[in-house]
């Protein structure tokens, strides 16, 4: 296999330790000592931060201190991390309330499985944009170096009766499944057949244009259903949505294709409503997800899915302008490390770095043209 040269050492360009190091300075945040004492550069990049920033640090936010620390697990697994684009900002907008696996509430800094933890969706790629969602430490832990496949796997293993894997159970692994599968390119056929058993977290990128039309429906659902909750103050915004999923309606090939995009439309909404007003209520997003769970749903949803062509489907997600976004395979997985499997080649190893004063040729310093600054007073 070929390696990408832009994520060897020699290539990057920067000590990765050093760099991490001065960025902690310039956020006034200490590494851990262990962190330290194994990484020597680390520790001098922080000293030479601290000597450039004394005082004049950034705010060390919630976000801020959650990048250092993955840059620091990167660094130690010798992982690629994308700081062009994955910076404090960017793991402000992919953050979220609850875990979209496990659904429980996310805590923050108490070391708890409940803390909200940045997983790598597609393991055999780097912390970069596109492949990042936050979860549960405990999803994230059980989750692992698991795929898609993985994932189903043991979901069947808990419907044969084992009751949970790894920590979760077969609804939990249903929906590590389907999250999975955003980020894994299927077959077509097989992507067509799939639940929504969990939206794509905010910036995912969704690889199988079945999905990324998939995910348009259900998104113009939910926030349709929010537009109807406020009613009558949403009465103008839900006229608006019920327009726009008619025009997205009318983006598929045929009447006849048209026709089961309705049918399934009715028997979604319908599902998703009926679980989001019942007894036992759900929060909008859940019953959007859970209304697959119902089989007249799939089946519709397939026979609509099955007719279309990946082109088309991508076609009609391009047709719908602002809040999609169409990205080239180079676009969509830049910074992904994919030739090394998402690590630095080749890995780096803690070594203290040379005194730049002696690294440096001796024609550089003073000393060395002495005799010839003072030649003129001779």
């Amino acid at each position: 296999m070929r390696v990408n040269t832009t994520f060897t050492l020699s290539n990057l360009g920067v000590d990765l330790a050093f760099e991490l190091g001065w960025d902690f300075a310039h956020y006034g945040v200490t590494p851990a000592d262990d962190a330290l004492l194994a990484w020597p550069q680390l520790a001098q990049g922080f000293d030479a931060g601290r000597q450039t920033f004394g005082l004049r640090t950034l705010q060390p936010t919630r976000h801020a201190r959650k990048w250092l620390s993955l840059r620091l697990n990167a660094l130690g697994r010798g992982r690629v991390f994308d700081t062009e684009q994955v910076t404090p900002r960017y793991l402000q907008l992919i953050d979220a309330s609850h875990c979209p696996v496990t659904r429980e509430v996310l805590t923050h800094g108490t070391g708890q499985a409940s803390d909200g933890s940045v997983d790598r969706v597609f393991n055999n790629a780097a912390y970069a944009a596109g492949n990042l969602a936050v979860l549960s430490t405990r999803a994230n832990r059980a989750k692992a170096d698991h795929g898609f496949e993985d994932a189903l796997r043991f979901m069947k293993d808990c419907e044969g009766g084992v009751s949970e894997v790894d920590g979760l159970n077969g609804a939990q692994w249903a929906r590590t499944a389907v999250l999975a599968s955003f980020v894994e390119r299927l077959d077509h056929a097989q992507a067509a057949t799939l639940p929504m058993l969990v939206l794509p977290p905010n910036r995912l990128r969704v690889f199988n244009p079945i999905q990324a039309l998939q995910a348009v429906l259900c998104r113009l659902v939910l926030v349709l259903m929010e537009a109807e909750v406020l009613l009558p103050q949403g009465q103008a915004q839900a006229e608006a949505l019920e327009e726009r999923l008619e025009r997205v309606r009318a983006a598929f090939p045929g009447k006849a294709l048209r026709k089961d995009v309705a049918s399934f439309l009715e028997a979604y909404r319908a599902q998703a409503k009926a679980l989001a007003l019942g007894e036992g209520a759900l929060p909008l997003r859940w019953a959007v997800e859970d209304a697959w769970q119902s089989r007249m749903v799939l089946n519709r949803w397939k026979r609509v899915a099955r007719q279309l062509t990946a082109m088309q489907a991508e076609l009609i997600v391009e047709a719908q302008g602002p809040g999609t976004r169409h990205l080239s395979d180079t676009q969509a997985t830049e910074g992904w490390a994919l030739e090394t499997r998402g690590y630095v080649v080749p890995r780096p190893q803690p070594r203290r770095l040379a005194d730049p004063k002696v690294a440096l040729p001796a024609e550089h310093w003073l000393t060395a043209r002495q005799a010839s600054l003072f030649a003129e007073l001779g």
